[in-house]
């Protein structure tokens, strides 16, 4: 079968793992790894030049930029290559800023190497391919959706869980000490909690945030 070469970008700050993805994705007809980047903004300004079609974007990086981040200003312009989104997270945490993001599809690291080229065929094409655990998820937040935390009680939620005091959560966030308050009133109500410690241990199970 021939397959229209499709050229990747692939952005992890891990050699060993850009490495791998290499490895596997080289093997494959019709997909060339064209170039790698080590950081989100080198990312940024690879995808740039023109001639990538699909970039492999981790979401986190040592320092700078995230791959959410990165996303977000690839796919903002014209003609820009599509972005797959391939990492160990998968909370709601993660997966929502990337697909709000522009993210065409999300694999974890963890996905046979079939469906890792299947997704980037599928991405070049615009079609989206998520990991099966975020796909449910999602569609459990499409089913029940007065029950899903919004994106900044999850922020609040993560930094609860960091040990911030409300005061620091708002200083953090630019929110008043009332908002915080507010925040936590509706999330420990969507939860089913009445304290700190619980709401952190429910969504924490509940995959809504990554473990500490």
């Amino acid at each position: 079968m021939t397959y229209t070469p499709i050229r990747l970008l692939l952005a992890d700050d891990h050699p060993v793992v850009r490495a791998g993805l290499r490895a596997v994705l080289e093997t494959e007809p019709g997909i060339d790894v064209v170039a790698e980047a080590a950081t989100a903004e080198a990312a940024i300004a690879r995808a740039a030049h023109g001639d990538i079609d699909v970039v492999l974007m981790d979401l986190q990086f040592g320092k700078g930029m995230n791959g959410a981040e990165a996303t977000t200003a690839i796919t903002a312009r014209p003609g820009a290559p599509r972005v797959l989104i391939v990492t160990t997270f998968d909370t709601d945490a993660d997966t929502l800023p990337a697909i709000e993001a522009g993210a065409t599809g999300y694999l974890l690291k963890d996905a046979p190497p079939e469906e890792l080229a299947a997704a980037v065929r599928s991405a070049a094409t615009g079609r989206t391919t998520l990991a099966s655990t975020v796909a449910d998820r999602l569609m459990n937040r499409l089913r029940t959706p007065g029950t899903a935390l919004t994106r900044r009680e999850t922020e609040v939620l993560i930094l609860v869980a960091e040990g911030l005091s409300n005061q620091a959560i708002g200083t953090r966030l630019h929110l008043t000490e009332g908002t915080v308050k507010s925040h936590l009133v509706r999330i420990y109500a969507k939860l089913g909690v009445d304290s700190r410690t619980a709401a952190v241990a429910t969504a924490t199970g509940l995959g809504l945030i990554r473990r500490q």
